[in-house]
């Protein structure tokens, strides 16, 4: 198949399928010095499912603690910072400083959709007042995730490098590591923007370190004048469902090995690929590919190429399969049980407010015994059960638990006389029927290992089912593990139920962009600019909870 370079003309479309950037540091080659390189660190952290109903406010981001700048020495909770300050003191001879940013993601995490324009405002303000502050600054790391989104910013991320880039000035480096769900394009790295970015390969996420480790390599030869980074993006015009990203598994797993392939063959050369957020409804979403190398953009685009073919021929692989519907995935789960293949873990990846009731009533329509709901959120119980005083060991009474967090939550469970067998500022797990638990918290939570049982109270040996509100990463504690999924004991089942984040993606209702993207948009050929128009901030439409046509 022939490739194509095509230049990325922002005015006039929405995405290319090529496009490539050299940065300024062509004319900066820094001479050692005696004085430490000084060197600004920030996060602005979110995965925003834009399709949820509660947007995020400033007293959202608030609930998970203050802004600070103590986010080095282990503070920020972010590999990608670790990784970071842990290879410049190595190197020495650097001086890290601290900007102030958000103590995490907003209470309910991507639970939460729209950020708005004051989230921006409020501490985009304070990461201007430190950088111009505690300047001047040789260099600046920012760990995002890549797929923000604020009503009103077409590209956060984009947005908070250029901000950056006028503060510091055209000879700064700037490097940025991603989550591999980013949302982004060859905004990131024009040239009044990043240098390099370095996405995860890993998902679930545990190389966030080694992207750190890589960005401070790049940097601090950029900043001594050995390496001058340069970068190849592409756009593939794939969008695809968490629920088959998984890098342990075909698909995701041959792309992602190809990218370190070519980074194993060539000198100098890091590949980033990221698959995009499906479930944030903004006009840079899908696929991306990154091609950072030291000043050869022919190798750059070469690679970046191949990249963008390999995953475009890839494309159908994504699509909607493997899930079953509600009924079929719970008579599935209990013949696992009856066929000693347990434990079985039910993957409830499609609710992403956390309250969703419709496994936990067919589990229990099916009789089923032995199980666990880890979590279903419930705010209201929560703070009813805790104001009443009750205690380990005591019995509720007649309560309904979930089915309030959304539309889709479906409806409550009702419980004649649960026995509250574990109670904390967390958690509170309601013991009912043969054997059966219900794990309740105020919002969202994501389980992945089985080691969590233990934390509230629960023996996972005795269980024969758990269900997770979660897409891939239990992947680390039951597959990687070797406790559930092909050729192990146990069996993974991956349920779609009626919500906000659907395996099928084909029944989202995008607006931004998403609609341009393979499989909703089947027709495109690979290789030519897109016939679309560019969706900019003036024309974006930002709507909470509208987007979704999801059915029972």
């Amino acid at each position: 198949m022939k490739n194509f370079t095509v230049s990325f003309i922002l005015s006039v479309f929405l995405f290319n399928t090529s496009a490539s950037f050299s940065q300024p540091v062509s004319e900066r080659t820094v001479p050692l010095r005696e004085e430490a390189w000084r060197i600004a660190v920030f996060s602005f952290v979110h995965e925003t499912c834009t399709y949820c109903p509660d947007p995020a406010g400033l007293q959202d981001w608030f609930a998970t603690g203050d802004p600070t700048d103590k986010i080095l020495g282990g503070g920020s909770g972010y590999g990608y910072i670790d990784g970071f300050e842990e290879r410049m003191a190595a190197y020495g001879g650097v001086e890290l400083i601290g900007i102030t940013s958000p103590a995490g993601m907003p209470v309910g995490g991507t639970s939460r959709s729209w950020n708005s324009m004051e989230v921006w405002e409020y501490f985009t303000g304070l990461m201007k007042d430190d950088l111009e502050n505690k300047g001047p600054f040789d260099g600046i790391h920012l760990a995002v995730h890549g797929s923000m989104a604020v009503a009103g910013i077409a590209r956060p991320e984009a947005e908070l490098a250029r901000m950056v880039r006028r503060i510091l000035g055209p000879e700064a480096i700037i490097t940025v590591t991603l989550d591999l769900h980013a949302c982004v394009d060859a905004e990131l790295v024009a040239d009044d923007a990043a240098d390099a970015v370095f996405a995860v390969k890993r998902f679930p996420h545990y190389d966030a370190t080694l992207m750190g480790q890589r960005a401070a390599d790049v940097m601090i030869r950029a900043l001594q004048g050995t390496y001058k980074p340069v970068v190849a993006t592409r756009k593939p015009g794939v969008i695809t469902p968490s629920f088959f990203q998984g890098t342990v598994r075909y698909p995701a797993r041959e792309i992602m090995e190809r990218a370190r392939r070519w980074e194993n063959r060539e000198k100098d050369v890091y590949v980033s690929v990221n698959f995009g957020f499906a479930y944030a409804d903004v006009p840079n979403n899908g696929a991306s590919i990154y091609v950072v190398t030291n000043n050869d953009i022919e190798l750059a685009n070469h690679i970046a190429d191949d990249m963008n073919e390999f995953f475009w021929q890839h494309r159908e692989d994504f699509v909607f399969k493997d899930i079953y519907d509600i009924e079929k995935g719970v008579n599935k789960a209990l013949e696992a049980v009856t066929n000693n293949e347990t434990p079985v873990v039910i993957a409830d990846g499609c609710d992403r407010t956390g309250g969703a009731t419709w496994i936990t009533h067919e589990l229990i329509k099916q009789n089923a015994a032995n199980f666990a709901i880890g979590t279903l959120a419930d705010k209201e119980l929560f703070e009813k059960i805790h104001a009443g005083n009750l205690r380990q060991g005591d019995n509720t009474g007649p309560v309904k638990v979930g089915g309030i967090t959304d539309k889709f939550s479906g409806e409550p469970v009702k419980l004649d006389n649960a026995v509250i067998e574990f109670i904390d500022d967390r958690y509170i797990v309601l013991l009912f029927g043969n054997n059966n638990r219900i794990v309740v918290t105020p919002t969202l939570m994501q389980i992945t290992t089985p080691q969590w049982h233990e934390r509230v109270g629960i023996e996972f040996e005795e269980l024969d089912i758990v269900v997770h509100k979660t897409r891939v990463h239990f992947f680390r504690g039951y597959y990687e593990t070797g406790i559930a999924g092909e050729n192990y004991p146990g069996t993974i089942i991956k349920i779609e139920v009626p919500g906000w984040g659907p395996a099928d993606i084909t029944k989202i209702n995008y607006v931004n962009g998403g609609q341009y993207l393979y499989p909703l948009d089947m027709d495109r050929e690979i290789g030519g600019v897109w016939d679309r128009p560019y969706i900019g901030n003036e024309d974006m439409i930002f709507q909470t909870g509208e987007g979704v046509i999801v059915t029972e």
